[in-house]
């Protein structure tokens, strides 16, 4: 999967998802950190990268008034085990719809409920 996992989150969790096989991104790792929401937003549709952050409010809020968008992995605030872990619940949910799991994501948001088990909504 294309990530771009945000700057809230451990540059490591991109390295862990790279090892994994995946095209996982980081901000440090690209010369992109301090860049405003709305700028990642706009790189990520342009980029078809899919948006991992704890900073789920204001990318919902940003996604949700696009037409298309390669879609939203909200994850709760955690250690960066724990969101790896999730992480690969979610693409592993993804997968386990067939097909493409990067058009699976497509205008959605993959959230966790409170025992951390991944459902994929609607976004917007």
């Amino acid at each position: 999967m294309r990530l771009f996992i945000d700057e809230c989150l451990s540059p490591e969790i991109a390295l862990d998802l790279a090892r994994l096989g995946h095209d996982a991104v980081h901000p440090l790792h690209i010369g992109r950190r301090g860049e405003q929401d709305h700028t990642v937003k706009d790189r990520c549709i342009a980029e078809d990268r899919v948006i991992v952050t704890e900073n789920v409010g204001d990318f919902k809020a940003l996604l949700g008034r696009e037409d298309i968008h390669p879609g939203l992995i909200a994850l709760p605030q955690t250690s960066r085990a724990k969101g790896l872990a999730l992480i690969a619940d979610a693409i592993a949910l993804l997968e386990g719809r067939g097909g493409d799991p990067m058009g699976a994501i497509v205008n959605s948001c993959i959230d966790f409920d409170a025992s951390g088990q991944p459902h994929l909504r609607p976004l917007p």
